[in-house]
């Protein structure tokens, strides 16, 4: 996958997130980085006022989840949605709770909501896939500051190096997160979620008709895997309570699925997006060693 002019480059196939932003353990993963994100005010203020989140949850899921996959498989296709979102980005602008002035483009407020994606990313590995060798580790974060490129981040808005990165986090967990109104909607399970709009129809109307049914033991769960999948310090800071019993659960469930995953074939353990990258490259690859072979 080239990439034309000055774009920034893509994570590079083979490496860490090339192998897991695509697996569908990934979705796992999301919410508890979406729920420190809004952790801070500025930007749980962003999405309070501006999110669609409340009245069209699962098409800006969707949508999320698309953007990210693009970061990390789409190519030029990523650097055209990095620029995109700078782009919906420049009108989000307000006033916190405490009636600070934010705007959503504010390098501290943009470069944190990509930032915390590290620490999550970093900690479900240990529960879905394994975790992390110092080697792994540096680069996974040397290929997040790539994909932050791809979004407009400036290299001087985020520290550079893994060993920069934890004082820095732990400093924002200290001063700057709070369990805001955002953050304590995506956790509770009373909140009102509409039914899915999205698939089949046949299935969306069963969905819809089982809703009520399924809805309130299908927040508990998620609720259970957001907190779960929180680094234990980021916990910690929101004032999330989290037992030995939870624990137990959580790897209990996380053993199972970092079992049965990697037994899937590849159209069922890999988002769209990320199997045709994989198989685009493996044709690729293919294609040069025919060459090199003549």
């Amino acid at each position: 996958m080239k990439i034309s002019g000055q774009e920034p480059a893509p994570p590079p196939p083979g490496g860490v997130l090339w192998t897991v932003a695509g697996d569908v353990r990934a979705l796992l993963m999301l919410p508890a980085a979406l729920t420190l994100q809004v952790a801070r005010p500025a930007v749980g203020a962003g999405v309070d006022q501006h999110s669609v989140f409340r009245t069209d949850p699962w098409g800006r899921g969707e949508r999320s989840l698309r953007s990210v996959q693009l970061w990390v498989y789409g190519g030029e296709a990523g650097a055209e949605e990095g620029r995109r979102l700078r782009q919906l980005h420049r009108t989000i602008q307000g006033t916190d709770a405490l009636g600070r002035p934010y705007h959503a483009l504010d390098p501290a407020h943009y470069s944190w909501v990509h930032a915390t994606g590290f620490p999550c990313y970093q900690h479900a590995l240990r529960y879905l896939f394994r975790p992390l060798t110092e080697a792994q580790e540096r680069r996974l974060y040397a290929e997040w500051l790539q994909v932050g490129r791809i979004l407009g981040i400036n290299d001087r808005d985020m520290p550079q190096t893994v060993e920069e990165f934890w004082p820095y986090f732990r400093k924002m967990l200290a001063d700057e997160v709070e369990a805001t109104v955002v953050v304590r909607e995506l956790i509770a399970t009373d909140s009102p979620v509409p039914a899915p709009d999205r698939g089949p129809l046949p299935v969306r109307l069963v969905l819809r008709a089982l809703w009520p049914l399924l809805l309130p033991p299908l927040a508990r769960f998620r609720a259970f895997l957001t907190v779960g999948y929180l680094p234990p310090d980021a916990r910690e800071a929101l004032g999330l309570e989290w037992s030995e019993a939870q624990e137990r659960r959580l790897r209990r469930f996380s053993r199972v699925v970092r079992t049965l995953v990697p037994l899937l074939p590849e159209r069922l353990r890999y988002l769209p997006l990320a199997r045709e990258a994989r198989a685009r490259h493996r044709n690729e690859v293919a294609g040069g060693n025919r060459e090199r072979s003549q």
